[in-house]
């Protein structure tokens, strides 16, 4: 059994906010990080995805586990790896109150594009170029996110506490949604802060 601890804000704040560095396919054990973020989604995080700075690796290398979120009650592992994904370009606007295992009960309401093309590597090291689109670009956002040091409450438009089976609820009556799925991507958010410079 791995002894795997998860970083969260309430410990780990800082080592949460660092820039994880990008993973070097000669020098690097990432298949053993592979395989301690594959031990946790499977056996300890009720999770998503992860980073693998959330669980102390600061790497640019992330684990997708649920991305559809129409299954999220099911029990089932995509197993999905991606290793130092760039964002080529974002389109569309969505909304969803997302949760962080890093982050505890906070809850926020988080504006993401609905589209977006990564370049990545796979675990054999070979290059991707791939679209995702709905609730896999919204996860995997959210993943990228922490490789910069940012949290989902970092971009929440609200935001609150509410312990996981009260999440299950909310999200019921307050799903995910499609704003829009063309034109570049930029947030409210980012259109009040421009309209103040």
């Amino acid at each position: 059994m791995m002894e795997i601890e998860t970083k969260t804000i309430e410990n780990d704040l800082e080592f949460l906010r660092q820039i994880s560095r990008e993973v070097d396919f000669e020098k690097d054990n990432y298949k053993e990080v592979i395989e301690k973020l594959d031990y946790y989604c499977k056996n300890v995080g009720l999770v998503m995805a992860m980073a693998a700075v959330q669980i102390g690796i600061p790497l640019r290398i992330l684990y997708l586990k649920k991305t559809d979120f129409s299954r999220l009650d099911e029990e089932y592992n995509e197993g999905r790896v991606l290793i130092n994904p760039k964002i080529l370009k974002q389109e569309g606007l969505t909304t969803y109150w997302e949760a962080c295992a890093s982050c505890l009960d906070n809850f926020g309401l988080v504006e993401r594009p609905y589209k977006m093309e990564i370049e990545y590597y796979d675990e054999n090291g070979k290059r991707h170029v791939e679209t995702f689109e709905g609730t896999e670009c919204t996860v995997i956002c959210h993943e990228l996110d922490h490789f910069d040091g940012v949290l989902h409450m970092d971009k929440a438009i609200k935001l609150m506490q509410m312990a996981a089976p009260e999440r299950k609820i909310w999200r019921e009556s307050h799903p995910y949604t499609i704003i829009r799925k063309d034109d570049p991507f930029i947030s409210e958010k980012q259109k009040i802060l421009t309209k103040g410079e």
